[in-house]
């Protein structure tokens, strides 16, 4: 009689306790409930009383929201304050930059000690998918707003469409979706936010804030093969000049076409890679300040043509300083080539290469430390002490016979332990530099930024502001990144361009993976300040990225340009040429617009007059062997032409009738004869018409002025 008074109390405690399941599965969005499980299958654990009564008196460490506080009753964590920890990569929960960021990363983390954390992670959907999710099923609108929260903090993560990458990781079978705890309930049907929202629409606000402040880019041109960099000359005609990895410059219009004939061809004498990580190929090209009036270029290359390199070594880099053509502007004269500079190589990665001039007319070599090794240097004596430095060279010599001279303000200028070359050292992997045209503080005059990899984690990256004299291996860096992407860094320019005043003064670089950042330094701290840069792909903009970064580039009124291939082949024509745009201002605006002027011939003294030599940057004329003067007109005979010889060319004598051999040493005695004979004749015609004799002590034919036709024939006698 007992159990049978008992039983309707079991079954009313039995029906409270699968309420109470049911309720506590139903924290989501609406689903129907499903058993409770975590990752490995095992059950969740319950937590005592004793565990969440120290849950509420010990807060929170550092002010971070701990998955002991989301999860206080059930947990597939071991212990009451164990924080979660998903398996996945660590470049997605290694952001620091963002405080918003990391605040959902620390949730996000949180979703493996949830008692449902099987349900999150699984589910027929993940079978449909064919491969494992990175992250836990989002709801809707937490999914939206960790997109637009983290963006440009996750690099090579986040590469796609708030949409895109919701249909991916929200829930749609009606099932359970992180967050699964309580929260406060607010209005509107997918409301799931910790922070306890005071209005509903706070998704659409944040979607239309960071779509309002994303910038375009547009692509100008395609079908390139592997370009590398972008420059212009300086020239006024806004001409745009597109390095291309294998050994061509093909020029860019401002009408938008892309002349046929390349500016410069020299595949033939550049080795090229052409599998990933290889940066062997056609490096960097500088035009001279006073390019308009000297026509100097100068480009750097690795190749396999050695001239002096002793011992072993792969290839050689080569800087070569070239001159423009005479007679058509839209080409690069290859005879003029004249060797600059050359280093050789061990490896084929952390070259570096790149030239450019700054603001003080002096050119600025940056080059890698080649992945050389201890090693490498006790074996080679002939290994380059300029490797992992950045050199200062002046190129305006008026030295025929020395390619450049040094600065007197290099900082080893009088050194006996350093090369005089060097500006600073202690670079490893220098991406691409670029020199600020305005800089903001007044008190440094040159402001060089760097993309380098870090000598002690060489996974990491860094940005470098170059200054001179200092050491970058103990030197602290400009901005460190922790290794969250498998992408080396593309150093990239100073925006100064008219278009977008947002931009103006925000360094503008990216990973190869795509993924964009700004650096502007803030005119009353002068600290340098990271921010992520968002790059819109629909509405008003209209087109979107796609494939791998290879460099930037910068056009004669300060607009930056993102060179891209989707392919690592250098004989594939899939590479791109993309200009940043602001969407909130016109594409030209009208205070931006510059008349292109038509591309001119040289049309200075030297260019003009010098013929037998070449003109330094200066505008001297150094003549080539054989020849002197002024501008080298005068050929040079060694030994001097005889007997009245004129020298034409080199070594070459015009002799007088007459005279024979190289310096018209030797009498033609045939000439003499035949001189001889015809003498004879004139003075028996002379004779036979009456005329005097010529033999006259002052042997001139002033007797024969009575007589014209004496006159003539004492003429031809003589």
């Amino acid at each position: 009689m007992v159990a049978l008074k008992m039983l309707p109390l079991k079954l009313l405690l039995v029906a409270v306790v699968l309420c109470f399941f049911e309720g506590e599965a139903r924290f989501g969005e609406s689903g129907g409930a499903k058993r409770r499980r975590c990752l490995n299958g095992s059950p969740p654990r319950r937590l005592k009383k004793r565990d969440r009564r120290l849950m509420l008196l010990e807060p929170p460490l550092g002010g971070e929201l701990m998955c002991r506080g989301f999860y206080p009753r059930l947990s597939c964590c071991p212990r009451a304050d164990s924080q979660g920890s998903l398996h996945v990569e660590n470049k997605i929960f290694s952001v620091t930059n963002n405080t918003e960021c990391v605040k959902m990363l620390q949730e996000i983390k949180c979703a493996h000690c949830s008692p449902n954390a099987q349900n999150l992670f699984h589910s027929t959907e993940k079978e449909a998918l064919g491969r494992e999710l990175v992250l836990p099923f989002l709801c809707k609108d937490y999914c939206k707003e960790f997109y637009y929260t983290c963006r440009g903090h996750i690099p090579g993560f986040l590469q796609t469409t708030a949409d895109d990458f919701c249909f991916y990781y929200t829930r749609k079978d009606g099932g359970l979706c992180f967050p699964d705890f309580p929260r406060k309930q607010v209005r509107g049907p997918a409301s799931n936010y910790l922070d306890q929202m005071d209005e509903y629409g706070r998704v659409e606000d944040i979607s239309r804030k960071h779509k309002h402040n994303c910038f375009c880019i547009h692509e100008v041109a395609s079908g390139l093969r592997q370009p590398v960099g972008a420059t212009h000359c300086g020239d006024g005609s806004q001409r745009l000049f597109i390095l291309e990895k294998e050994g061509y410059v093909k020029i860019f219009t401002p009408e938008g076409d892309l002349i046929k004939e390349p500016f410069l061809d020299i595949h033939k004498l550049v080795q090229s890679g052409i599998k990933g990580g290889d940066e062997r190929g056609l490096l960097s090209l500088a035009f001279h300040p006073n390019y308009k009036k000297n026509g100097k270029l100068y480009v750097s290359y690795t190749t396999n043509q050695e001239r002096w390199a002793i011992g072993p070594h792969d290839h050689i880099l080569r800087v070569v300083e070239y001159t423009v053509s005479r007679k058509n502007p839209h080409q690069v004269d290859t005879r003029t080539a004249k060797g600059f500079l050359e280093v050789a190589e061990l490896h084929r990665k952390h070259l570096g290469g790149q030239l450019l001039f700054g603001p003080d007319g002096f050119l600025y070599t940056f080059l890698g430390d080649g992945m050389i090794t201890i090693d490498d240097m006790e074996e080679m004596d002939g290994l380059s002490d300029f490797t992992g430095s950045v050199l200062r060279l002046d190129v305006d010599t008026d030295f025929c016979h020395v390619p450049y001279s040094i600065p007197r303000s290099n900082p080893h200028f009088n050194s006996t332990n350093q090369p005089p070359e060097i500006f600073a050292h202690g670079l490893h992997n220098p991406g691409r530099c670029a020199v600020d045209r305005h800089p903001t503080d007044v008190n440094i005059n040159l402001t060089i930024l760097c993309s380098d990899s870090n000598g002690k984690n060489r996974s990491s990256a860094r940005i470098l502001q170059i200054i001179k004299g200092k050491d970058y291996e103990s030197e602290p860096s400009l901005l460190e990144f922790k290794p969250f992407s498998s992408g080396p860094l593309v150093g990239g320019f100073v925006y100064r361009g008219c278009q977008s005043e947002r931009l103006y003064g925000s360094y503008i670089f990216a990973d190869r993976n795509g993924n964009f950042l700004t650096l502007q330094q803030s005119p009353v701290t002068k600290q340098w300040q990271e921010k992520p840069l968002c790059l819109g792909n629909s509405g008003s903009c209209r087109g979107f990225f796609s494939g791998h970064i290879l460099g930037f580039g910068e056009d004669e009124v300060g607009e930056v340009y993102i060179l891209a291939s989707s392919k690592s082949m250098t004989h594939s024509h899939n590479g791109k040429l993309y200009k940043i745009v602001d969407p909130k201002r016109p594409l030209v605006p009208e205070e931006c617009k510059r008349t292109a002027l038509p591309a001119q011939i040289l049309t200075s003294e030297c260019s003009r007059h010098c013929r037998n030599g070449h003109c330094t940057p200066t505008g001297k004329c150094c003549c080539n062997q054989g020849w002197e003067g002024e501008f080298c007109r005068i050929a040079k005979c060694e030994p001097a032409c005889r007997h009245g010889g004129v020298c034409i060319r080199p070594n070459k004598c015009m002799c007088k009738k007459g005279y024979l051999g190289l310096q018209c040493e030797q009498m033609d005695r045939n000439i003499r004869r035949v001189t001889r004979a015809e003498k004879s004749s004139h003075t028996e015609r002379r004779e036979e018409q009456g005329c005097p004799s010529s033999h006259s002590s002052s042997n001139t034919c002033s007797s024969y002025t009575n007589s014209v036709q004496c006159f003539k024939q004492c003429s031809l006698t003589l």
